[in-house]
């Protein structure tokens, strides 16, 4: 067996409620500028709580109509995403083997909008006159396959759908084909648009949904406080450009940091149940994959979505690897600002972790005013941590189906 190549990030790219570049989404999350807001939709009447974490974006200004037409929404921000990390690494494709040169996408609800609107024409409408794209545009593969076309990318195109930890697999499945040797480069990452009103209704149904918070809607997501409601659902895409460290020094760019491991584990035992066992098995894993000791690890970005379940079981699972040290170890849950992009929220996340790395900074968790004695740990409440010299990061994401996905991250060095 060959040894594993150090993998290198080079490119990050965003499309988020926190904003559209890199540098204007690590700005509003480092000063806890929350994204979510209430929804001003004509059918959010029917919402118990129309509460979302929406992205200003228009395709308009980003394709041509021809090709704007079989875009659904959650493709566009892939594309736009994916082309900015590849500005961002300065890879130039041209001068690239593009037979090894792949695009891994994790999204959990694909084109929800046009699958939506196709359901409203047949059903609500009573009409035959589906979009002729209607199938191009919903498929949870297309985000992916548009990014391999307009780059020309021959190597693997995959897409993964393990829920809310969709995009850490696709970083993390990129991640082991560009250490192994097969591939020189891959664009990995995630892209979601839920927020159909058929998704909202579907969701809302689940009772997983954060209530709204009456003196501060955009504040209504409370990951790991005693007064949680539960989640509030987002949009968007982030994107890496992953590849060998050694190729990325030849070419002299800049280098964002590095992906040291990744771990998966599969909770057997409840389709929407997390488990302590489950979530600590991820993590140690990663610490596996990665070599490291729990000792070398410096910080946390926590899954967190603000649901009773999921906070208390987090906890447990950092307690159960990390013994005493858990409560030393800064620990951030940025949902509480750009809501869960469920297929998405790991690489956000995973972006969102490694400009903190650069910036020596843990990003806050926001609106944790009431602390929760069965979640004791150092979730950075409310204002971000500065001097915070983290050389090692795990980035949780945990999903509904029991999919565990641990990402570990290096600084740059």
């Amino acid at each position: 067996m060959c040894a594993m190549r150090r993998v290198a990030v080079t490119g990050m790219g965003i499309v988020s409620p926190l904003g559209n570049t890199v540098d204007e989404a690590y700005s509003n999350a480092y000063l806890g500028r929350s994204g979510i807001h209430l929804l001003e939709i004509p059918l959010n009447r029917r919402l118990l709580a129309p509460l979302a974490a929406t992205v200003h974006f228009d395709g308009v200004g980003h394709f041509d109509p021809p090709k704007l037409r079989m875009l659904d929404r959650v493709s566009q921000f892939a594309l736009v995403a994916a082309n900015q990390a590849l500005v961002d690494s300065g890879c130039d494709l041209r001068q690239l083997d593009r037979d090894r040169a792949g695009v891994f996408v994790g999204t959990g609800m694909g084109g929800s909008q046009s699958n939506d609107d196709g359901y409203k024409t047949l059903y609500g409408d009573a009409s035959d006159r589906i979009k002729p794209f209607t199938v191009l545009m919903g498929m949870h593969n297309a985000p992916a396959a548009w990014i391999g076309i307009e780059h020309a990318l021959r190597g693997p195109n995959l897409t993964y759908s393990t829920a809310c930890s969709s995009s850490a697999v696709a970083i993390g499945e990129a991640w082991l084909r560009v250490a192994g040797g097969s591939l020189d480069l891959a664009i990995a990452g995630g892209a979601e648009a839920p927020l159909s009103f058929g998704s909202l209704k579907a969701w809302e149904a689940l009772h997983t949904l954060a209530s709204i918070d009456e003196d501060t809607p955009s504040a209504s997501c409370k990951p790991f406080s005693k007064n949680r409601s539960g989640m509030v659902l987002g949009e968007g895409a982030a994107m890496l450009i992953l590849e060998p460290w050694d190729h990325a020094l030849e070419r002299g760019t800049p280098i964002h940091g590095e992906l040291l491991g990744y771990g998966l584990s599969t909770d057997a035992g409840h389709i929407t149940r997390p488990s302590v066992e489950g979530q600590a098995m991820a993590i140690r894993a990663a610490l596996q994959s990665a070599m490291i000791e729990p000792s070398a690890v410096d910080a946390i970005n926590a899954h967190g979505t603000g649901t009773q379940a999921n906070d208390t079981v987090e906890t447990g699972a950092i307690k159960a690897v990390f013994g005493k040290r858990a409560h030393h170890l800064p620990i951030s849950a940025t949902k509480a600002l750009h809501g869960h992009l469920l297929g998405a929220a790991g690489a956000l996340e995973c972006v969102l972790s490694l400009l903190a790395m650069q910036h020596a900074v843990a990003l806050p968790t926001m609106h944790l005013l009431v602390p929760d004695p069965e979640c004791d740990l150092d979730y950075v409440p409310n204002v971000a941590r500065e001097n915070v010299g983290a050389h090692t990061k795990l980035s949780n994401s945990f999903a509904f189906g029991g999919t565990n996905a641990v990402l570990v991250l290096g600084a740059k060095s």
